[in-house]
């Protein structure tokens, strides 16, 4: 195998990797990519596997799922009471056994 066939193809596993770690991290941005890149592949001029493909990259629709990561509702997580004081809460650290 030649070097610079090693070299794309170690390429292209760094770039799965980031697209997979910015999906975790960054989903509404990934999100947006996706249906830009669905949008444009998936117009009427364009052969039926170039859109079936841009049909393919059309990101999934928000559940409403807190594991989502759509933040449009607010209700992810728990929140206190109106009106309630939040105590501090101090930090306790345990020695490893």
């Amino acid at each position: 195998m030649s070097m610079g066939l090693q070299y794309v193809i170690v390429g292209l596993i760094v770039l799965a990797s980031v697209f997979i770690v910015l999906r975790k991290l960054a989903p509404k941005l990934t999100n947006r990519w996706l249906a830009a890149g669905s949008i444009r592949f998936n117009q009427k001029d364009r052969p039926a596997w170039v859109r079936a493909f841009g049909r393919r990259l059309k990101p999934k629709e928000a559940t409403g799922d807190c594991s989502d990561g759509c933040a449009t509702c607010g209700a992810c997580g728990p929140k206190p009471p109106a009106g309630a004081q939040v105590e501090p809460q101090p930090l306790e650290f345990r020695p490893r056994r």
